[in-house]
Formats: structure tokens, C-alpha cells, sequence
């Protein structure tokens, strides 16, 4: 699968999104290493710190379906991700990550978007 059809599969999830207050839908699609794409989506809450990005529920609902850190190819977003979810793409051990950038589909290392990380 391209990072362009993962990208479609994420924003296609966007749609789902729950942002009432922000109005900012986000999705994101995760390409496991068997094949399988796991979609999640932004979750807000009026209690701003209690959300869930669109990175972090498609990597927990995919841990909840037995998927563990290394058994993940790639993830696409459809918004930059942020420092707390590019910690948790570093930590899965995922290879590539894409997200759109100015309307440009950017591909990216977790690495690369987050430089001197810590790690156990």
C-alpha cells in the first residue's frame, strides 16, 4: 500500500472525527506489518488535557486488537502530529510516517520529527 491510499484511508476516517469544539477533524490510518489498516480519529473533550489525537486512538485501538510496538510499517495523519504523538510513533517503532504539510503529503522517520528523543 502507498502512503497516498494510507493518506486517503485517514482522511476518509477524518470524517468521524469528534471535535466539537475545535472543529479540527483529524484521522489517521496505521499500516501493520500483516497487511491490516487500523483507523482512528480525534476525540475532544471540554476537558482539553482528557482528548485523544487521531494517531494515538488508531495505535491504541491497535494494541487493543493485540498489535505491539514493531509491528507497525507506517502511519499517515492528516495534520502534523504533535510532540506527544510523534513520542508514541518513536516508542511503536514505526518506520514511516506521512502527513500533509502546506499540501504536500511529507514522509517522514519518527526520528526525524523528533530528534535526541528519550527512549527506555
Amino acid at each position: 500500500m502507498t502512503l497516498e491510499e494510507l493518506h486517503a484511508q485517514a482522511a476518509a476516517a477524518a470524517e468521524n472525527a469528534y471535535a466539537p469544539y475545535s472543529r479540527f477533524f483529524v484521522g489517521a490510518a496505521v499500516l501493520l506489518r500483516d497487511g491490516r489498516v487500523v483507523t482512528g480519529v480525534n476525540v475532544e473533550n471540554a476537558s482539553y488535557p482528557l482528548g485523544m489525537c487521531a494517531e494515538r486512538c488508531a495505535l491504541a485501538r491497535a494494541v487493543a486488537e493485540g498489535v505491539r510496538p514493531g509491528e507497525v510499517e507506517a502511519l499517515a495523519v492528516t495534520a502534523s502530529p504533535c510532540g506527544g504523538c510523534r513520542q508514541w510513533l518513536l516508542e511503536f517503532g514505526i518506520d514511516r510516517v506521512a502527513f500533509m504539510h502546506e499540501g504536500e503529503l511529507l514522509e517522514r522517520a519518527p526520528i526525524e520529527l523528533l530528534p535526541d528523543s528519550f527512549s527506555l
